[in-house]
């Protein structure tokens, strides 16, 4: 299957504007939203990272410049964003400029970036409760607090500013459920990390080096107008696979282990992400096939339970019993059963959740506990599926065989009533589909 490649040039107008309207409706008067676009961050000197857009600001807006800012009330919207500037155009891009920004997406009003000081005070007068995601950037933090602090000073003259500062919730309200067009964007995601997968499935094999596999799922990724990876690819063989958040893929992959790859294509803004696990050579050995095939399981059972309704903490719980219950089985944990679950001695080999919202983030946003309860499933929901099982490899109470065998399968559910659509399942992970590749 070939994906369109996505072109810097898209946009749809109609999808923003639409998104702005509709979170304009849920602001009362006196309250304002401001957003802060992401800034390009240095990596070493003056070499910068290379440039993503803030989510939230993204998902409003669909404009990719840095530093702008977003303004809404519940009667008027504007954007401060970066002047035309011919000299700088040359060195780093052709601008939008607040002429054309204004006019794509409709808005009441845009400044050039630097009038933002000067026309700040006139933005936040007159409302009472700003709505804004404190704590993510230090320096603005303080700006709009002490901007906060000059208007609550000018009262005798009948002004005031916010007094009260609230997170947007709103608007992650509005991420959680996907519309038809996002889940559209998470299934080419999806389509292009199977390509990447596969791959690196049929070319492992001993003496390669982790980053050697790494380059081919980014290679894959760009060659289908992906941006690479939605975040840091983990490419783990060995007992490596038993650092959950490993990054350095420096190592040599050997004959007889096991590789775990957690990589996902970001396509359009949304990532996918997938967990796949394989051995280097050929074959899985007695004990891996062993240990895989629990996980397994329990992933298959977790996805059938990611049902409408079902709140999302008990699908961790339920996997966590069934894991728990196999170590007890198998004589790597000791005791009945509620006993292991109450003193939590599974968390040995297995650490994590089971799973997490997934969207423009890979951690996407939205609240997991309404009220201290765990949340209920909603259709539109996309969440991940991702049990594990990990045995560490300098526990001499382990028997040998097992130990430095890490094993993570996850998949990526659209939440779709009592019937989960697993948007990621193309990508093989049962043992035979696996080892038909390797041969």
């Amino acid at each position: 299957m070939k994906l369109p490649v996505m072109k810097s040039n898209e946009f749809d107008a109609g999808l923003f504007q639409k998104r702005i309207r509709k979170v304009q409706k849920k602001l009362k008067k006196g309250e304002i939203l401001i957003l802060f676009a992401a800034t390009h961050k240095i990596r070493n000197r003056d070499v910068e990272y290379k440039f993503r857009q803030n989510s939230d600001f993204y998902y409003l807006t669909g404009v990719r410049e840095e530093d702008s800012i977003f303004v809404l009330t519940s009667d008027a919207v504007g954007m401060f964003c970066l002047p035309k500037d011919k000299e700088r155009e040359i060195w780093t891009g052709i601008r939008l400029g607040k002429d054309k920004i204004k006019s794509m997406l409709d808005l009441d009003f845009t400044y050039d970036l630097n009038d933002w000081d000067k026309q700040k005070s006139a933005i936040l007068i007159g409302n009472h409760t700003l709505y804004y995601f404190f704590g993510e950037n230090p320096d603005r933090d303080r700006e709009l607090l002490q901007e906060c602090k000059n208007l609550s000073e000018r009262a005798r003259e009948g002004k005031f500013g916010p007094h009260r500062i609230e997170h947007p919730y709103f608007l992650h309200e509005e991420r959680l459920i996907k519309s038809k067009e996002e889940i559209q964007i998470l299934k080419n995601a999806a389509e292009i990390t199977k390509f990447g997968h596969m791959r690196i499935m049929r070319e492992s094999k001993p003496g390669l080096y982790e980053y050697e596999l790494e380059a081919l799922l980014e290679q894959e990724y760009l060659k289908y107008g992906s941006i690479g990876g939605g975040y840091g690819h983990i490419v783990a063989s060995g007992k490596n696979a038993c650092i959950l958040h490993y990054v350095n893929n420096d190592d040599r992959l050997l004959d007889g282990d096991l590789v775990l790859v957690d990589s996902g294509a970001e396509w359009n803004y949304y990532t996918a992400d997938v967990t796949r696990v394989f051995p280097v050579g050929k074959k899985f050995s007695d004990a891996q096939k062993t240990i895989y095939e629990v996980v397994l399981y329990a992933q298959k059972n977790a996805i059938r339970q990611s049902v409408t309704g079902i709140p999302f903490n008990e699908v961790h719980e339920k996997t966590v019993r069934f894991l728990a219950d196999c170590l007890r089985e198998m004589g790597f944990l000791k005791g009945n059963l509620d006993e292991i679950l109450e003193k939590e001695t599974y968390k040995k080999f297995y650490m994590h959740r089971t799973g997490h919202y997934l969207g423009m983030d890979v951690h996407d946003v939205g609240r997991y506990f309404i009220d201290g309860k765990s949340r209920p499933l909603k259709d539109g929901q996309v969440v991940t599926v991702e049990p594990g099982l990990y045995f560490d490899p300098s526990d001499d109470s382990i028997p040998k065989e097992f130990r430095g065998i890490g094993i993570r399968i996850e998949d990526d559910i659209l939440i779709n009533g009592k019937e989960p659509i697993n948007l990621t399942e193309s990508i093989p992970k049962e043992v035979s589909e696996i080892e038909a590749l390797k041969s």
